[in-house]
């Protein structure tokens, strides 16, 4: 969950003065050494200091205190590394302001995973497409907005043309709807601020699985799409068709919406098993 507190609360807490190995270069050897102490030691000594705050939280919540027990670093330093790391969101605070590790690291797990939605991808877009007849594509959120990673298009006839690559809004579209609807609260409510649907509607995606949008996100078009998920179980991308509203009708999610539910779960499964090895 994002942080609630604000920039007041946290200059309450003493300024850190400049610590001397927080900017200490590399050796000439530029290479890692484990001390005798057992700390691996990179030399670059904020880096290092990261690193124990990270670690220290890879065992659960802590308290500002229980970092500073827990890393033998200044309180002023464990705060401003922890407050550092907030900012870029690999660190959050729960509900009881305890710091916890943050979204970010799932994002750049389920980045770090996207080749083998890929690998997966192609056969399963072009079955949709040949069981619906409209294009299809899979979309994953970068920032505040949503990038196509993978498109089949109709040969020929009136069609929804979404190249690999592009880079749609995130406050219109079946898919910004998949793409926000498991998101935690703060993010949510930041994300719905413009956004064309409404939190009733992200609260019926969620309990049926699936969404759509009918002139939501361009006059004339319509989407159905659904979630993708990784091991873990977090929405990591959604799988649409999309197209010309005059053909897919004002309820599209009625005709068409088992088909794409079933393609975003062939393709969770598919990367179940290529994590688990089997």
């Amino acid at each position: 969950m994002t942080s609630m507190h604000s920039d007041t609360a946290v200059a309450e807490e003493p300024v850190a003065e400049q610590d001397p190995t927080d900017d200490k270069t590399p050796t000439a050897t530029a290479s890692t050494v484990e001390q005798n102490d057992g700390e691996v030691h990179s030399g670059v000594g904020v880096l290092d200091k990261t690193v124990k705050i990270l670690d220290a939280l890879e065992t659960g919540p802590s308290t500002l205190g229980q970092l500073v027990a827990a890393t033998g670093l200044a309180r002023p330093t464990a705060h401003r590394l922890a407050i550092a790391l907030e900012r870029h969101r690999f660190v959050l605070r729960d509900q009881h302001g305890r710091f916890v590790l943050g979204s970010r690291f799932a994002e750049l797990a389920a980045a770090a995973g996207e080749d083998r939605l890929l690998t997966a991808a192609g056969p399963i877009l072009q079955t949709l497409l040949d069981r619906t007849g409209e294009s299809a594509q899979i979309y994953r959120r970068q920032g505040d907005q949503r990038v196509c990673i993978a498109a089949v298009e109709r040969a020929s006839g009136l069609r929804d043309s979404i190249p690999v690559g592009a880079m749609l809004s995130m406050e219109a579209g079946s898919a910004a709807q998949i793409l926000l609807a498991w998101e935690d609260a703060d993010r949510m409510h930041q994300g719905l601020r413009h956004a064309k649907f409404n939190a009733t509607k992200l609260a019926a995606v969620r309990k049926r699985g699936w969404s759509e949008s009918v002139n939501e996100r361009e006059e004339g078009v319509c989407s159905i799409s659904a979630p993708i998920r990784n091991a873990s179980g977090q929405v990591i991308a959604a799988i649409s068709i999309s197209g010309p509203s005059g053909r897919m009708g004002n309820a599209p999610g009625r005709r068409y919406a088992p088909l794409v539910m079933a393609a975003g779960k062939y393709l969770t499964e598919a990367l179940i098993k290529a994590s688990s090895g089997r």
